[in-house]
């Protein structure tokens, strides 16, 4: 059985990762770390250092500015992390790199299985279309959700242009542009509204026809349960950087 301690435990995403765990003969949940430490069916700390029980490693759910913390305590503790929180800045994204020296840490933007075959799939059209069809990507997400684009749009915008023989330049709506669209440009644009858990999609606009790859979640559970699989697979790798295509290879 998997020891887990929960970071951002009272979240939305921490309350689905409990529930998971809690049904599962894999995982058991020893603790939690949040702001907010309102008793569960495990003990809640304010701070990763402050815990007490063992565990084998921890999973994020939480708020950018908490990471830095979170993983320098993983760091004094030797646990794994995985991190599925979004909206991290390039200073909080290079403590989680120097950390990674010394820990497994599992990082995605997000833990869905399937948005990551899209990824896969998007970056197969995008080395064939390249040159004649423009690149634009769409996502939806809830009126609660605080970053803007998403990290997972982020994240197949930084997968297509990995592959792209010329790099393209990132546009964030188009509000206020009065020049015709470029073709080195890459649009990326955010809907918020409503419960929506997160819709994505890539559109390649050719000539007088449109190919749309598209991912829809029905639930945060699938985010959850990616989270717990990365989990399971994050204990038994050596100190490094771990993403969801690295899951996705094992298999």
């Amino acid at each position: 059985m998997i020891r887990i301690i929960i970071h951002g435990c009272n979240g939305k995403m921490g309350k689905v990762v409990a529930k998971l765990a809690a049904e599962s003969y894999d995982f058991k949940i020893v603790a939690g770390v949040d702001k907010n430490i309102s008793p569960l069916d495990f003990p809640v700390y304010s701070d990763l250092k402050d815990v007490k029980e063992e565990a084998d490693v921890v999973i994020d759910f939480s708020y950018h500015e908490a990471v830095p913390n979170l993983v320098k305590a993983a760091l004094k503790k030797k646990l794994p992390v995985v991190i599925a929180t979004t909206g991290l800045s390039e200073e909080e994204l290079k403590v989680i790199g120097e950390a990674s020296k010394e820990i497994p840490i599992f990082k995605s933007a997000n833990m869905s299985l399937g948005v990551n075959i899209l990824i896969n799939l998007v970056k197969e059209a995008a080395k064939i279309l390249q040159q004649d069809f423009d690149i634009e990507i769409i996502e939806k997400h809830h009126n609660m959700k605080k970053d803007a684009p998403s990290g997972t749009a982020l994240m197949i915008a930084d997968s297509i242009n990995q592959v792209l023989n010329d790099k393209k330049e990132y546009v964030y709506g188009r509000h206020t542009k009065t020049e015709q669209r470029k073709p080195n440009e890459l649009g990326i644009h955010a809907v918020r509204g409503g419960t929506i858990v997160g819709e994505h999609q890539v559109i390649f606009a050719g000539h007088d026809e449109v190919i749309t790859i598209s991912h829809s979640a029905q639930s945060r559970e699938i985010f959850g349960y990616g989270a717990l699989q990365a989990a399971k697979f994050i204990i038994n790798q050596k100190p490094g950087l771990y993403t969801m295509e690295d899951l996705v290879k094992k298999g």
